[in-house]
């Protein structure tokens, strides 16, 4: 559970999400993980790279900024506090196969070095979940296309801890009717529990599968089963987007 970011956590947000989870058949195999509980891990992982020399002080603000980070503060000693700390990238192309968006290649400096500590003292996203996928041993990661461009700066922080990345696969991330991602502060309808088996052959149809009609009268259990036995990647290769339009027509005005 992503909570290290505190001035955005939502009180009841979290049980929220995992009572939903429960009510479409999505179980998991061991409890739950809050970052929240994982802060010396990240300290740790943070001081091996200061060791290799992998790490490096930043007070550039946002507005300063325009696009990828520039290196500005790489070579610069005794930046003062409040900083950031940035990930010291190489110059070699980062390259990785996706198992539905094929070969990526990207520039390192086009890319940026990433922040690995924001300057508010939290550890950041990128850092964070490198650590927490290492130590849970996560062999697979599925995720919306939203999240690609930051693979290449994980594979970084993976290959720099000396820990084995997973595998990557990045499904097409669904939209609004304008092309907009689904987003409470848009507020797009939020999943509703009381009928989970409708929402799931809803999204099956969504994500390009076939199920059969009289399936989303069936319990959540019985609907995943068949999405198992029946599924076909092929529809979401190579795709980075899936307008709701496509499949239910224009979201009615509430």
């Amino acid at each position: 559970m992503e909570d290290l970011d505190t001035p955005r956590v939502v009180p009841g947000a979290a049980d929220a999400i995992l009572r939903t989870l429960e009510a479409h058949g999505l179980e998991w195999d061991e409890p739950p993980l809050w970052q929240s509980t994982r802060l010396p891990a990240y300290e740790a992982a943070l001081e091996a790279l200061r060791r290799r020399g992998l790490v490096y002080a930043c007070d550039c603000s946002r507005r300063e900024l325009a696009g990828a980070y520039p290196g500005t503060c790489r070579d610069r000693r005794d930046v003062p506090p409040p900083h950031a700390l940035r990930l010291r990238l190489g110059t070699a192309p980062l390259t990785f196969r996706d198992r539905w968006q094929d070969e990526q290649h990207f520039d390192p400096a086009r890319l940026g070095d990433p922040v690995i500590r924001r300057r508010d003292g939290l550890f950041a996203y990128q850092l964070a979940v490198v650590v927490d996928d290492a130590w849970q041993a996560i062999t697979d990661v599925v995720r919306g296309a939203d999240l690609l461009d930051s693979t290449p700066w994980q594979l970084a922080i993976f290959e720099a801890l000396g820990a084995t990345p997973p595998r990557y696969a990045h499904v097409p991330l669904v939209t609004e009717p304008d092309g907009r991602k689904l987003a409470k502060s848009r507020r797009s309808i939020p999943v509703r529990t009381s009928s989970p088996g409708a929402n799931l052959h809803e999204a099956l149809r969504l994500l390009g599968q076939s199920p059969p009609e009289a399936l989303s009268a069936e319990p959540p259990t019985v609907i995943l089963a068949w999405a198992q036995l029946n599924w076909r990647p092929q529809p979401l290769e190579n795709r980075a987007e899936i307008a709701v339009r496509e499949m239910f027509g224009p979201k009615p005005r509430l």
